[in-house]
């Protein structure tokens, strides 16, 4: 049922209305699922009858078809807050993404948090990214946040506490590099070639901490990422076998070693098993002599969870490494053998990339040893690597040639 009425003026009868009244209309959307009693929708605004009558009949068509949503109050902060627990709920979803989608809610609260969700428009979601950009933020930074808030605008949509998305058509705005930014710029990541990679473990064999060396032989041969490499317990190696099986990665934001967490991999791709050579097995065998005696010395407060790599230090030993730990170790070794002293544990993975390459492995075998599906970087190693033999083949034909 509709009515249509021109709400009471409240000027003088007598003279021009300046008040602005205007026709409204009163419809019945239905039945309150609780209460049972009529619901009615009531908006005023149109100029003419005839325009309410318009729109009442838009409205009806909707409730008729089923396609009506009747928005809610709810302000972008709470729902964010409830999306975020749905989010949390799939099971699917890791520990350190949720902390990310924290983050990132956060920046676009700076800009929604106390406004209701529809009522914000696309204009204004499009402007919050480009005054993300202005103030500095990351190309990476904006997307990320882009990305959940597409995430919570598309669930409001679906659960029909939203009609329209405003996130749809929104774009990150992405900064023009000048000729100069992209002549300098650096195309691959930094790694290290055979030599600098000899001279690496060389330093961490003679001036290393105990375990350094064993840590970095592993990185480097078999391309495992950090945390991959803490979480590594020995019930992972296959001495006979000669493998690696990789299901797990180490967790700790706060780098509070008891507070550690074991998370399932990045990927599906990265569950995997690494062959290694005899090199990497001898010196897991006499790490795993060296960690008993550990054992035996600190057996009644050890925490011993089967850890490869774990602390050593009196107050809590058996503790597995922190990354944090990693790359101080790297950084203390890059100097003392006068290397680049920016590289990561994670460029030891783009060495091994490249040293496969060199090696003459295929891409998609190193992107399966890596536990990649696709990864560009990766890419852009091997075709590095690959184009440079190339460049080699070619002027040893040129050579050959010559001698004829």
């Amino acid at each position: 049922m509709s009515y249509f009425y021109k709400p009471r003026c409240k000027c003088d009868e007598n003279k021009k209305c300046k008040c602005g009244a205007s026709w409204a209309y009163i419809v019945d959307i239905g039945k309150d699922p609780k209460t049972g009693k009529r619901k009615q929708k009531k908006k005023s605004g149109f100029r003419t009858k005839k325009e309410a009558e318009a729109a009442a009949s838009i409205l009806k068509n909707e409730i008729n078809q089923g396609s009506f949503i009747e928005e809610t109050n709810i302000t972008f902060e709470d729902f964010a807050s409830e999306w975020l627990t749905i989010y949390k709920g799939t099971g699917i979803v890791k520990e350190s993404t949720v902390r990310i989608r924290k983050h990132e809610i956060k920046r676009l609260a700076d800009y929604f948090a106390k406004l209701k969700l529809r009522e914000i428009t696309r204009r204004q979601y499009q402007n919050a990214l480009n005054d993300l950009k202005e103030r500095g933020y990351a190309n990476n930074t904006i997307d990320g946040a882009h990305r959940t808030g597409r995430m919570i605008f598309k669930k409001a949509v679906e659960l029909e506490i939203l009609r329209k998305d405003p996130t749809q058509y929104t774009h990150v705005p992405k900064q023009q590099k000048t000729i100069e930014e992209l002549e300098g710029q650096k195309a691959l990541p930094n790694y290290l070639e055979k030599a600098e990679l000899k001279q690496f473990l060389q330093a961490a064999k003679k001036l290393g901490l105990e375990q350094d060396y064993l840590i970095f032989l592993l990185l480097s041969y078999t391309g495992l990422r950090a945390g991959e490499l803490c979480a590594l317990k020995w019930r992972d190696i296959d001495f006979e076998g000669q493998t690696i099986s990789i299901s797990k990665t180490y967790y700790n934001p706060t780098n509070n070693r008891k507070e550690y967490k074991l998370l399932t991999p990045k990927t599906p791709t990265a569950v995997r098993i690494i062959d290694i050579d005899e090199t990497v097995i001898n010196e897991l065998n006499k790490h795993k002599l060296v960690q008993k005696q550990t054992i035996m010395k600190h057996r009644d407060i050890y925490h011993d969870k089967d850890f490869v790599f774990t602390s050593i230090d009196e107050d809590l030993p058996g503790y597995p490494l922190y990354i944090k730990k990693i790359e101080n170790r790297m950084r203390r070794l890059l100097k003392m053998a006068e290397l680049n002293p920016k590289l990561t544990p994670h460029s030891l993975r783009h060495t091994h990339t490249s040293l496969l390459a060199q090696a003459g492995v295929s891409l998609p075998q190193i992107m399966e040893r890596l536990g990649h599906k696709n990864e560009d970087t990766t890419k852009n190693v091997y075709l590095h690597v690959t184009k440079e033999m190339k460049k080699e083949a070619s002027q040893k034909f040129k050579e050959l040639m010559e001698n004829l």
